[in-house]
């Protein structure tokens, strides 16, 4: 947890990348076993990278629509939480069958909403946490394209027993802005923390983990923070553990500012 938000590093692809992911703070990374992700991973593979794997962070594996025996595959090898992506229009009797067969604390219900669609409360007890993403006639998630932070919002403030988690393009410019706007304290990134699909970049996940940190709300607010700051007393990339954990960390001042699409 990074000053009070929650985050999870998903399209996890190499052992390193995980890695790095976990130095910077992540609390849960995730694994795509969606054939049509550029970010996929066969189970097969997931289980070669496994014992090398950072023990700190919580595995989660993220699926689309599975069937019975697909979950329980990916149950059996050890995942601590399962992200199920899905559309709308999926009967009530399918979401409930995932939620008895992996327990609703286990899972992480990612509808496909489009717009003027919210959740059904009928689907709340279902799972602890809801993953709101961007939504896009084509696929489900991974689009890199920032979604409804009012509709986020909304959830999150109705339906407060539940744990609401935002993604949908994210990135080290927009990650502040995107937590004001939003009211967020569960943050998922992937794209936004690339050099190319499924290659994590140290640098931009050091830089997410820092602006986080700092609390303010772009990059080049950030940069002038560093720079302005007497010689080695501002935290860099490579410190952010410290200022993530120091309770004497100030947040910069942030404007209220109306969504824009």
């Amino acid at each position: 947890m990074i000053r009070g938000v929650t985050l999870k590093v998903c399209g996890q692809t190499r052992v390193e990348d995980a890695h790095a992911a976990a130095d910077v703070g992540a609390d849960h990374l995730g694994f795509i076993f969606y054939p049509q992700s550029p970010r996929a991973l066969t189970l097969e593979r997931y289980k070669e990278l496994a014992p090398t794997l950072p023990a700190g962070p919580r595995r989660v594996a993220v699926m689309v629509e599975p069937t019975t025996e697909e979950l329980a595959a990916v149950i059996a090898a050890g995942f601590d939480l399962f992200q199920i992506h899905f559309a709308h229009t999926t009967p009530f009797e399918t979401v409930q069958g995932w939620s008895l067969q992996v327990g609703a604390h286990r899972l992480w219900l990612a509808p496909k909403l489009p717009p003027g669609e919210d959740v059904p409360l009928e689907w709340l007890p279902l799972a602890t946490s809801f993953l709101l993403d961007t939504f896009h006639a084509g696929g489900f998630g991974g689009s890199g394209v920032t979604g409804d932070w009012a509709k986020f919002s909304r959830h999150q403030e109705r339906h407060p027993q539940n744990t609401w988690i935002l993604a949908g393009g994210l990135n080290p410019e927009n990650i502040a802005d995107a937590i004001t706007r939003s009211g967020a304290r569960f943050v998922d990134v992937n794209s936004g923390v690339e050099s190319s699909p499924g290659v994590k970049d140290a640098a931009k996940l050091a830089l997410l983990a820092s602006v986080l940190a700092a609390r303010v709300t772009r990059v080049g607010a950030f940069v002038a923070h560093q720079a302005n700051s007497a010689a080695g007393n501002a935290p860099s990339c490579s410190s952010s553990r410290r200022l993530m954990s120091s309770p004497n960390a100030n947040p910069v001042s942030e404007p209220s500012a109306p969504i824009t699409r």
